[in-house]
């Protein structure tokens, strides 16, 4: 299943665990370990009392009592000290070791905050992508649906060259445009009824409905798993790669008319690294088309032309812009 970013409170995440970054004597401290004992009632930090604390690096897990959530899975983070006392290594084990605690559990799905990001002082533009990274690749090998919760606009940290290089894309395609508009011919002053008559023309058709709809074009499915074996990848291989749940490709699988959204339809020309133009085709097969009234399109179009094809740098850089990310649609 994909992998989310969202912008929420994970005390009101509805999902069958949420990750508590909390000290090593699992006592309630401050951040988002308060904001969880609180929501969660006293009765978590007793449930916490008989666990015997946790390492860092590691996990464990407690009922969620009063939070929407089924549990709770806590996690000690590591204290940022510069960078060379392995603090990467200590915050991908936490990430890990809740991933494996959740699958040994039978949990579909988990919310992680910014472990270390807070009072520990890990640089949150760091543990976005360390988090980002050791997320999609456990996901390769597993079923589950995994949040990745962001407070508030303060609390994510996106790169500020490549937010300015986006910018600046869909500045220049704004700016061509308004030019193309600027220079386009007037049309007539004739009245309406005059110029409509005067700019279709009808023709007969030379085949009948009945022939017409015999011969359509290829659906979205058969593209898709035309596609697919024109790669040569798995299709276990690009649904993941799409951020897609197994539940829709199966969908997608089963009924060749199926009915994507334009999300979706996207997400598999990311996986598939189609160009722009394979991509439109694919689009096409739906009705969908690549727009520059829309930023959602333009920036899918600027890691296109880029060739930058990582599905989860480019729900980073939609987020950052508040548009919806990939793989999330149906």
């Amino acid at each position: 299943m994909p992998l989310q970013i969202v912008r929420q409170d994970i005390t009101k995440m509805d999902c069958d665990a949420i990750v508590n970054p909390s000290n090593e004597n699992l006592i309630p401290g401050g951040g988002v370990d308060a904001a969880i004992h609180f929501a969660a009632g006293s009765k978590l930090a007793a449930a916490c009392e008989k666990l015997g604390g946790c390492n860092v690096g590691e996990a464990k897990l407690t009922r969620a009592f009063n939070l929407p959530a089924k549990y709770v899975i806590h996690t000690v983070g590591p204290v940022w000290q510069g960078g060379n006392h392995n603090e990467k290594k200590l915050l991908i084990s936490c990430y890990i070791e809740c991933l494996k605690l959740a699958e040994s559990k039978n949990l579909s799905s988990i919310a992680f905050p910014l472990i270390s990001s807070g009072t520990f002082g890990y640089p949150k533009d760091q543990v976005l992508k360390i988090a980002m990274e050791c997320i999609s690749s456990y996901l390769r090998g597993a079923e589950m649906l995994v949040y990745l919760v962001v407070y508030d606009k303060q609390s994510y940290e996106f790169s500020k060259r490549l937010s300015s290089n986006i910018k600046r894309y869909i500045a220049e395609c704004d700016g061509q445009a308004i030019c193309r508009q600027a220079f386009m011919e007037p049309r007539s002053c004739q009245p309406a009824k005059e110029y409509y008559e005067s700019s279709f023309e009808y023709a007969a058709p030379s085949s009948s409905l009945e022939d017409v709809l015999c011969n359509l074009d290829e659906s979205f499915a058969e593209a898709l798993f035309r596609m697919i074996d024109e790669k040569g990848i798995s299709d276990v291989e690009c649904y993941k790669k799409a951020n897609i749940d197994k539940k829709t490709f199966s969908k997608i699988k089963c009924n060749k008319n199926y009915k994507p959204s334009k999300s979706t339809v996207l997400s598999f020309a990311i996986a598939l690294e189609l160009t722009l133009e394979e991509t439109d085709h694919l689009l096409e097969t739906v009705g969908f088309t690549l727009s520059h009234s829309s930023k959602f399109d333009l920036i899918i179009e600027y890691f296109i032309k880029g060739g930058n094809y990582n599905i989860f740098e480019i729900n980073e850089a939609l987020f950052e812009f508040d548009q919806p990310c990939l793989g999330t649609g149906i």
